[in-house]
């Protein structure tokens, strides 16, 4: 009897099925609404829609994840791409494909070389002001459409200014159907969870428009047929891609990260970092060989394929199956009116905006606090390459690490013929320079002493390092005449301060030893070879 090793996919279920056509209903609108953000011409938007999730869906780990055009990565690839081509050029849609191959190779190495821990790289305050930020800027993109305006300036923010302080442009067409669409769009969703209210907007939009003569912009010529493969890309222009693609790599990825973790903590089911990496770069990658741009994974579409019903990977094969089944019926879409678009995209980003959970974490953490407010700021003040912006928070937030690290608190107090020094918080080589003014100050307010204690046991963290310029201070004091003695040594500083002041490499931990065990450090010029730098007393 023969038994296969070989991994078998699981048969799709009812729910799968379900929920993969629920998701491609809305993944076709979006994806032509994403498309827009980042750039490129609205069909390009479904060729990023269909591929990829059908090839990423055996490589995921999470049942629900779904992979396409989303909006965040959308605008990261606009950021990236507009001071490079004219938007919407050739030249431009082959640079976008590009950009998709380097943050697909850049995804899946991370994930083979089981690096995706780096989803945990940026902090919350950070993740909040980044995207509330660059919300902001999504929406402030479709306030031109919203309002059917053509403002006379460059700059996302600048023509969203100009077309709010110009209502006289206003196209009342247009602003009826924005504001029919979000109604609609956000009503829909308490008629029934899976009602597709995005498309029965988007066929409803495209009929009004094709029978009623819309003067207001439309979507205009959509290709038909099906997806082309090809290898065909500017690689030449890969330098000038590589830092923005590897960016896009890590930060996009934090939106899936985050999906597949509050799911699985939901529904008490495991997921993998490292495979969801590997999965999001073969989207990647299957969306450059399709002509499309960069993609990730959407949290409004994982989570609608979760209340649908979904069990298994098969529902993100089945959705882009189903867009690539479409695709020849794309030019029926034409006479949508690109308010519409703006509307779907409004409604899908409104609730990445979070002012009032920034200003809450203020009272908790006044810095946390800061950093958040600092990111959202950058993200803004950087538009259109808002990936410096979480680069801006990213290091404000190591900034902070670094300073509070540094922020050692030295306390010492005189006893009998000693001054006891307690130093509190991490020692290492940044920090020293406080605990030699500690010595300093002690020593000139008590120069009658003739010993120093140096208790330990507050101290968070002694590495090598400082435990090395620790050593060099000690060693200056013992010339002087001092008698140095360390007490309560946390188990953690025992191997770092041994090597540092010369001691054996064989002490044993605190819980080997009483309570009142102390370390007496012994002078150069008065160890054994026995005895070495440091010796127990009890």
């Amino acid at each position: 009897m023969t038994v296969s090793t070989r991994p078998r996919l699981p048969t799709p279920s009812v729910g799968d099925v379900v929920a993969g056509i629920s998701v491609a209903l809305v993944l076709i609108p979006q994806s032509l609404a994403y498309a827009e953000i980042a750039g490129v011409p609205p069909h390009v938007g479904l060729l990023a829609a269909g591929l990829p999730p059908l090839l990423a869906a055996p490589f995921t780990s999470s049942p629900y994840l779904q992979t396409g055009p989303v909006a965040l990565t959308s605008l990261l690839t606009f950021g990236a791409l507009s001071g490079l081509a004219a938007t919407g050029s050739a030249e431009y849609v082959a640079l976008a494909a590009l950009l998709a191959v380097i943050v697909g190779v850049t995804r899946v190495l991370l994930g083979l070389l089981r690096m995706g821990t780096i989803a945990y790289l940026m902090s919350q305050p950070v993740v909040m002001g980044f995207t509330t930020g660059a919300a902001i800027l999504i929406v402030a993109s479709q306030l031109p459409s919203l309002f059917g305006v053509t403002p006379e300036t460059d700059g996302t923010l600048p023509r969203a200014w100009w077309t709010i302080v110009h209502p006289d442009r206003w196209q009342g067409a247009a602003l009826a159907l924005s504001i029919v669409g979000i109604v609609f769009v956000v009503g829909s969703r308490s008629i029934h969870r899976l009602f597709p209210g995005v498309l029965v907007v988007v066929v409803g939009a495209t009929v009004w428009s094709g029978l009623s003569d819309y003067g207001g912009a439309t979507l205009g010529d959509l290709p038909g047929g099906f997806v082309t493969l090809s290898l065909d890309l500017p690689y030449g222009e890969w330098t000038r891609l590589i830092v923005p693609g590897i960016v896009i790599a890590i930060v996009g990825f934090a939106e899936p990260a985050a999906i597949c973790r509050t799911f699985a903590s939901q529904d008490r089911i495991p997921w993998n970092a490292d495979k969801e990496f590997v999965g999001n770069g073969i989207a990647n990658l299957a969306s450059a060989v399709s002509g499309g741009f960069p993609v990730g994974g959407s949290f409004a579409r994982s989570s609608l394929s979760r209340i649908a019903g979904a069990t298994s990977i098969w529902t993100g094969a089945i959705s882009g199956a189903i867009v690539l089944a479409a695709l020849p019926l794309a030019p029926h879409l034409e006479p949508l009116p690109r308010a519409v678009l703006g509307a779907i995209v409004v409604t899908a980003v409104a609730g990445l905006i979070q002012p009032v959970a920034m200003l809450r974490i203020w009272p908790k953490s006044a810095p946390q606090g800061a950093i958040a407010a600092g990111t959202f700021v950058a993200t803004l003040a950087t538009s259109p390459n808002v990936e410096r912006g979480i680069i801006i928070g990213i290091v404000l937030s190591i900034g902070f690490h670094l300073y509070r690290e540094m922020a050692v608190d030295y306390r010492y107090e005189r006893r009998d013929d000693r001054v006891i020094v307690r130093p509190s918080g991490v020692v290492w080589f940044a920090s020293t320079p406080a605990l030699e003014d500690a010595f300093r100050n002690a020593l000139a307010e008590h120069h009658t002493v003739r010993g120093i204690t140096i208790d330990l046991a507050s101290c968070g963290r002694l590495d090598y390092t400082g435990a090395s310029a620790l050593a060099t201070e000690v060693s200056e004091l013992a010339q002087a005449g001092y008698d140095i003695e360390f007490v309560n040594i946390p188990d953690h500083a025992l191997r770092a301060l041994a090597g540092a002041l010369g001691g054996t490499h064989d002490l044993p931990t605190l819980d080997d030893l009483p309570a009142e065990t102390r370390f007496q450090w012994v002078p150069p010029w008065r160890r054994s070879r026995r005895t070495g730098g440091i010796t127990r007393e009890r």
